[in-house]
C-alpha cells in the first residue's frame, strides 16, 4: 500500500506540530525543524517521537 500524498496537508510533526516533508525515498516523513524522519509502513506513518529516527544537518538537506 502506497503513502497518499494528499495527507501531507493535514498531517504535523507530532513534536513541534510543524509541517512533515515525504523523503525522497518514499518511505519517510520528515520533520527538518526538529531532524527527525518517521518511517512509513505499510502506507501508515508511525508519528510516535520515540520510534523516530534522528538526522544529521547533511541528511535533512537531503529531502525535498
Amino acid at each position: 500500500m502506497a503513502f497518499d500524498k494528499r495527507l501531507l496537508e493535514v498531517l504535523a510533526c507530532p513534536v513541534c506540530k510543524g509541517k512533515l516533508v515525504l523523503a525522497d525515498n518514499n518511505t519517510q516523513l520528515v520533520c527538518r525543524f526538529d531532524r527527525l524522519a518517521f518511517d512509513i509502513k505499510d502506507g501508515i506513518p508511525v508519528l510516535i517521537e520515540s520510534h523516530a529516527t534522528a538526522l544529521t544537518l547533511d541528511e535533512v538537506d537531503g529531502t525535498r
